[in-house]
């Protein structure tokens, strides 16, 4: 298939140290995202767009988010250029959820856990769907690359 992602990258220049936790996010979210997902971009100012397989590297440059998005042979097609606004609330929401997730791992019963994990799945989701808004005439992803993506977006904003 085309439109995926068959490399992608994270820009960490002015990042900080991640902890082990966000490390394992990270990697998780990376293998899910390249064993399936769908990205495409659309045609710009009425000329055609290389198609994919592409590399994506994501960064924060200028407190905004970057996607360079590459060929596999690296010629550039370009950079998607968003805001980090409509994302703060919905990071800042997943980063404290995630944080009660993994204390409560340690110390509550699975009852309570499971409860957890749902509103973080629910703020996960929110995140993606914010994600797909953003980029939408910019570049088309699905639901579960959104997430996948919006994962990686909270460990840039980690840094």
């Amino acid at each position: 298939m085309v439109n995926r992602i068959s490399r992608i990258d994270i820009d960490e220049a002015g990042l900080s140290a991640p902890t082990p936790e966000i490390e394992q996010e990270r990697r998780v979210a990376i293998f899910d995202l390249l064993e399936d997902n769908s990205f495409a971009l659309p045609p710009r100012d009425g000329k055609p767009v290389p198609e994919g397989p592409y590399h994506l590297t994501l960064a924060i440059r200028d407190r905004r988010l970057v996607l360079d998005v590459a060929t596999e042979d690296s010629v550039r097609v370009g950079e998607v250029h968003l805001s980090l606004g409509p994302f703060r609330q919905v990071v800042k929401d997943y980063f404290q959820i995630c944080e009660s997730y993994f204390d409560a791992v340690k110390r509550l019963p699975p009852s309570q856990i499971e409860a957890i994990d749902m509103a973080r799945r629910g703020i996960h989701n929110e995140g993606a769907r914010v994600l797909q808004e953003r980029l939408e005439d910019k570049a088309e992803v699905d639901i579960d690359t959104a997430r996948r993506l919006f994962t990686l977006i909270c460990v840039l904003h980690w840094g």
